[in-house]
């Protein structure tokens, strides 16, 4: 979630997630066409040109809230905080009911620690829409983030409080574990998310566990050991997470190759593209990128035979951009290994 720079760039990329929501709310402001474009470029990491584009469209229309709207997409990108702040703050003047700008600038709050600012952001943003679950969950880790702050200064003043250590822990452990995967409505940019609060590792706490309970001396004749043999699902649960993180560490070392193998031969490409240019796309945005490392957290698995569904959290970190969002991955057991046969957005 939000404590170091690093982490900070988990929100300022989940950010770039809104442009699909911005051109839907502020499609009547201007070209569709034109801010496709722009959008194209904004994904593609070409900010330079993407802002100008931007700009030469504001120099005609400067009221135009969806070339606002993607000028401080783009500034956040270009990790110019303030500037694109400033945007985003004039946008919730003008356009109050709308809520993607108060949770934008709630992102790029807690980036900076001003999470009481976060929180009334975020707060606007469901006062103006109720059922935006984005800012919901947004609101969760700021308080979650604000309550680990509370609990690290009550164990500065005693550190020999226990309740306030486990409850510290139990906080670090909720936000530091929630990790990536993709935007429920099949955007295919990752989720926006205040993601960050407690990236610390967990407290000692954590690993006392109660005490083992006693053993009666004459157990019930039906009793089961409490630590019973694996059964062969979940065998297959582990092959599968082994498949991903595999799949992961070879995205992050930049082996395309190998990379590409962990794709079924039936794979479904994301736009329906046929399967050689999907892989030449791939490859071009991974190879030559400079640092890129994915993490997958919280993923939760399923096998049904031959075919397993994994959902997770997916963390993009590169020198670029960070990403934290929600991602799911349709297996299939092909010749004995796990591939992937949909890679999708979702939860």
């Amino acid at each position: 979630m939000i404590t170091s720079q690093n982490t900070m760039r988990h929100l300022l990329k989940s950010l770039f997630a809104t442009t699909s929501l911005a051109l839907a709310m502020f499609a009547s402001s201007a070209n569709a066409d034109e801010a496709a474009d722009i959008g194209k470029l904004l994904r593609g990491g070409q900010t330079a040109e993407a802002l100008q584009k931007v700009d030469a469209a504001l120099a005609s229309k400067p009221k135009d809230a969806q070339m606002r709207f993607l000028r401080g997409l783009i500034l956040t990108e270009m990790n110019k905080s303030a500037e694109a702040i400033t945007v985003f703050t004039k946008l919730t003047d003008d356009y109050p009911e709308l809520p993607e700008p108060y949770n934008n600038l709630a992102v790029l709050y807690a980036a900076t620690g001003q999470y009481d600012k976060a929180r009334a952001a975020l707060e606007m943003a469901i006062r103006t829409n109720p059922t935006y679950g984005t800012a919901h969950e947004n609101l969760g880790d700021v308080y979650a983030k604000l309550a680990s702050q509370s609990y690290d200064k009550a164990l500065q003043l005693d550190s020999g409080n226990a309740t306030a250590k486990l409850k510290l822990t139990l906080v670090k452990n909720l936000v530091g574990n929630t990790t990536g995967g993709t935007n429920p409505k099949n955007n295919p940019a990752p989720a926006t998310a205040v993601t960050a609060a407690a990236q610390a590792k967990p407290s000692q706490v954590a690993a006392k566990a109660d005490p083992e309970p006693a053993k009666a001396e004459n157990p019930p004749a039906k009793a089961k050991p409490v630590a019973a043999a694996a059964p062969v699902q979940d065998k297959d649960e582990d092959d599968v997470m082994r498949a991903v993180d595999k799949w992961a560490k070879a995205w992050s070392n930049q082996e395309t190759d190998s990379y590409l193998a962990h794709y079924a031969k039936d794979f479904q490409t994301p736009k329906g593209e046929s399967r050689k240019a999907w892989a030449e796309e791939r490859r071009s945005r991974i190879e030559g990128k400079g640092r890129i490392n994915v993490k997958v957290e919280s993923a939760k698995v399923s096998v049904d035979g031959n075919s397993a569904t994994v959902k997770f959290r997916q963390i993009y970190t590169s020198d670029r951009l960070t990403a934290n969002s929600r991602k799911v991955l349709v297996m299939t057991k092909q010749d004995g290994k796990w591939l992937i046969k949909q890679e999708r957005a979702g939860s």
